[in-house]
C-alpha cells in the first residue's frame, strides 16, 4: 500500500503541470456546459382545471413543455402532424406525469385547412383555452411549398400559427387571464422581411428564409399584444437556445464532412430538450410575467431583440399581409 501511495505521489509530481491543465480544462468545460444550459423556470404554479395547447409537442422542447404542463395538472392538447408519433408521446407523458388528461389532435401547419379544422375542433369541444404555445417549426429546408403555395418555412413557422392563434382568440379571451407563447429564435437577428418577395421566389436560401420566419414570429407577438390590450390575454416570444432536437434534420446533412467534425464536440455542450424548454415554460406559467405582454425572452429573462424586431410599422404591415394570405382580411 505504501509503494502504491509513493507511486501516485511520484506521478503527480512528475506530471503536475499536465494534470493541472487537464483539471482546469475539465472545470472550464463543465462551466461552459452549465452556462450554455441557460436559465431554469422556478415557478411552482399549478394549472389544475386549465387547458394548454402546444403545437409540435410530440418531440423535442414541445414534448418537454407538454410534460411540464401535465405535471402541473393541466389538460394538455398535443397538436401534431404525425399522429402515430403524437400518440406515442402522449402515452409517455401520461405515464411520466401521472396525468391522464393528455389528448392528441391533428394539425398540419403546412395546410391552412388543417389549421381551420383543428381550430373548429377546439372551439366546439373545449370549454376553455388558457395557454396556447406556438412551438412547432421547420428549419433550413429546401425551397418547398405549403399546400396553399406559400414558402414552407414562412408558411409553417409564421402563417400557420398566425391563423391558428386568430381562430382561437375568442376562446382565449373567454378563458382570460390567458397566454399566447410564440417560440422564435435568435436567428431573427439575421432576418429581414422581404415584403416585396415574401415567398423568396427571386432569391431563396434556407438560412435567409428561416431568419425571416423567426423575425416574423417576434413582429407577430408585438402586434398581437397591442391588439389584445385590455382583454386579459398576454403574449410572449422567445429564443429557446441552441438545442439537441430534430429541428436541424434538414440542415446538418447538408454540411461538408469537415464542418460536421468541427460541430460534433460542440453538440455535446448545447442544451438538452429539457433545458431548451425552460424559457417556454417560464413564459407560459411564471407569475411575475402575468401583467406584461409583447416582450421577447431568452434564458427565462426579458431580452432586447434586434432593431428590426422592434419595428411597429413592419409588425402592422406583416399582420395585414398575413391576414390577406390566410383569408382573414
Amino acid at each position: 500500500m505504501q509503494n502504491y501511495a509513493d507511486d501516485v505521489k511520484d506521478l503527480i509530481e512528475q506530471h503536475a503541470t499536465a494534470l493541472t491543465v487537464v483539471f482546469a480544462a475539465g472545470v472550464g468545460v463543465l462551466a461552459l456546459r452549465r452556462w450554455m444550459a441557460g436559465g431554469v423556470c422556478r415557478s411552482k404554479a399549478r394549472l389544475d382545471g386549465k387547458t394548454v395547447l402546444i403545437t409540435g409537442a410530440n418531440t423535442g422542447i414541445g414534448k418537454e413543455t407538454a410534460l411540464d404542463m401535465a405535471q402541473r395538472g393541466a389538460r394538455v392538447i398535443l397538436a401534431c402532424r404525425d399522429m402515430t408519433r403524437a400518440r406515442i408521446a402522449a402515452d409517455d407523458i401520461r405515464q411520466r406525469s401521472g396525468n391522464g388528461n393528455v389528448v392528441v389532435k391533428k394539425l398540419d401547419l403546412a395546410s391552412l385547412q388543417s389549421v381551420r379544422d383543428l381550430a373548429k375542433d377546439v372551439q366546439e369541444n373545449e370549454e376553455r383555452l388558457d395557454i396556447l404555445i406556438n412551438n412547432a417549426g421547420i428549419m433550413m429546408c429546401p425551397k418547398w411549398e405549403t399546400e396553399d403555395g406559400f414558402e414552407m418555412q414562412f408558411g409553417v413557422n409564421h402563417l400557420g400559427h398566425f391563423l391558428l392563434t386568430n381562430c382561437l382568440l375568442d376562446l382565449l379571451k373567454k378563458s382570460a387571464p390567458s397566454r399566447v407563447v410564440v417560440v422564435s429564435s435568435r436567428a431573427h437577428e439575421r432576418g429581414r422581411m422581404h415584403f416585396d418577395d415574401i415567398n423568396l421566389d427571386k432569391s431563396y436560401s434556407p438560412g435567409q428564409s428561416y431568419s425571416q420566419s423567426k423575425l416574423a414570429n417576434i413582429l407577430f407577438c408585438r402586434e398581437l399584444a397591442k391588439r389584445l390590450q385590455g382583454t386579459g390575454v398576454t403574449v410572449y416570444s422567445l429564443h429557446p437556445g441552441i438545442i439537441r432536437t430534430e429541428l436541424g434534420r434538414h440542415f446538418f446533412p447538408t454540411l461538408a464532412m469537415w464542418k460536421k467534425m468541427i460541430l460534433m464536440p460542440f453538440l455535446l455542450l448545447i442544451k438538452s430538450p429539457w433545458e431548451g424548454a425552460q424559457t417556454t415554460i417560464y413564459c407560459a406559467v411564471d407569475e411575475s410575467q402575468a401583467n406584461v405582454s409583447g416582450l421577447y425572452y431568452s434564458d427565462c429573462a426579458v431580452t432586447q431583440p434586434r432593431p428590426q424586431a422592434l419595428d411597429d410599422a413592419a409588425a402592422k404591415k406583416l399582420w395585414d399581409l398575413s391576414a390577406s394570405m390566410v383569408g382573414l382580411a
